[in-house]
């Protein structure tokens, strides 16, 4: 562990779960840390998505099929993966490179480096939530994956099975007739479900918001609608910032920037191939009959979050670009994808309809380490669907590059000189 013995001080630009991270374990390494940020803290991509912590999502999007799936969702508007047409060159380069990789082969070498960083997150968030005194809904009921059909069982099967031999990552299966018992908050008459106990959840605004208060009551100074303008370099190095709110200058500099990251690829000198993956969310007022456990329908591409005061529906993945439209068609959509499996309604009020853009690289890795042209640069970004999942470790290992120390677990796998 980094002790606090590092002099210094460093910007972080970006304060989502990775930004948070990065300043918590930098500001434990001894550093003076600052993080801007173009909104508020945690209000984008992290605040409003379904708040899984889950080592069991090893597989990457890279799978087998995947690409097809992309192409046939062109001419599919509702599609719950779905593609828009537009003409953007650094799309499509990105589509080709993701559609390369959408092989076995691809899943096993890129499921090997997520696991990997999932289960030191894990690691991480154990010792967090206690030390730090979260108080942010950490439920260690496991994950619960729930399918509709024979059919959906059976390929879901499969992919238990490849867990299991593969990456040690076993689930335990219950049939449909035990299903009711299990979790009542199920309709009766589904196939089943698989259930990975080591998985965790959170309400992610609670996480998020309080640990952003812990590292802030020591030391750490958070800037809010501060917004990045300009990258000031010489020599080989960042020798500040402009930013709306002035010039910010610092030893080194961390860039947190999610799905806003690749519009700074030329001033960083460096490739940041990321895409944003859209998502959507509706939180509703609590309900009778919620079920107890976190749940995904992976046949119709919907997670279910039940919090002390509310119930959340999110899902979807739409490349559509930097789009910042919630459509009530994708709302609906959540519910009625939800309606078949739940006792509890999910036709209550909208208290809050939401969308993040998740930043998706082609090889499904996040982008972590050392800008290749840059000496005091640092990227921690690119982390697609599992940013609550990744962030302690992420902000860990960065904290370990700039201070220069042993990493915990290697950190060539997420370098950004990969691309």
């Amino acid at each position: 562990m980094i002790r606090n013995a590092y002099g210094g001080s460093v910007i972080v630009v970006g304060a989502g779960t990775i930004g948070i991270a990065c300043a918590h374990y930098l500001n434990k390494a001894g550093l003076k840390v600052t993080v801007i940020d173009r909104g508020t803290v945690a209000s984008a991509c992290s605040h409003g998505n379904c708040g899984y912590i889950c080592p069991s999502h090893v597989p990457p999007l890279t799978e087998p099929g995947a690409f097809a799936v992309a192409l046939k969702s062109l001419f599919n508007p509702q599609a719950a993966f779905r593609v828009k047409p537009r003409l953007s060159p650094a799309m499509w380069n990105w589509m080709w490179q993701f559609a390369r990789r959408c092989n076995h082969r691809q899943v096993l070498t890129a499921g090997k480096h997520l696991q990997m960083i999932l289960d030191a997150s894990m690691d991480e968030y154990q010792n967090l939530v206690q030390q730090e005194s979260l108080d942010c809904e950490w439920k260690e009921n496991g994950l619960l994956y729930v399918l509709q059909t024979q059919r959906g069982m059976d390929a879901f099967a499969k992919n238990d099975k490849m867990l299991t031999e593969h990456f040690g990552v076993s689930a335990n299966r219950i049939e449909g007739d035990q299903l009711a018992e299990f979790e009542p908050g199920l309709k009766s008459g589904l196939a089943g479900a698989f259930h990975y106990p080591n998985d965790t959840s959170v309400r992610p605004d609670r996480l998020n918001q309080q640990w952003a208060d812990r590292v802030r009551g020591n030391g750490v100074q958070f800037i809010e609608h501060c917004e990045l303008t300009d990258v000031h370099k010489t020599a080989g190095q960042i020798s500040h910032l402009s930013t709306t709110q002035g010039e910010l200058q610092a030893d080194h500099y961390v860039f947190a920037m999610g799905a806003w990251s690749t519009r700074w690829s030329n001033e960083l000198h460096c490739s940041i191939p990321i895409e944003p993956g859209k998502g959507y969310s509706v939180t509703m007022n609590r309900v009778e009959n919620l079920p107890t456990h976190p749940i995904l329908f992976p046949e119709h591409k919907v997670g279910v979050s039940p919090f002390e005061t509310g119930l959340r529906l999110g899902s979807m993945m739409e490349f559509a670009g930097y789009d910042t439209s919630i459509r009530s068609q994708r709302i609906n959509q959540l519910r009625d994808s939800a309606r078949p499996y739940l006792v509890a309604s999910v036709d209550g009020e909208a208290k809050e309809t939401w969308y993040g853009w998740r930043p998706m690289t082609w090889d499904s890795l996040p982008i972590i380490g050392a800008t290749p042209n840059l000496d005091n640069a640092f990227l921690a970004t690119g982390h697609n669907m599992l940013g609550l999942s990744l962030a302690p470790s992420t902000g860990r290992m960065i904290a370990e590059l700039v201070t220069e120390q042993p990493t915990h677990i290697d950190a060539a796998p997420f370098s950004p000189t990969r691309f």
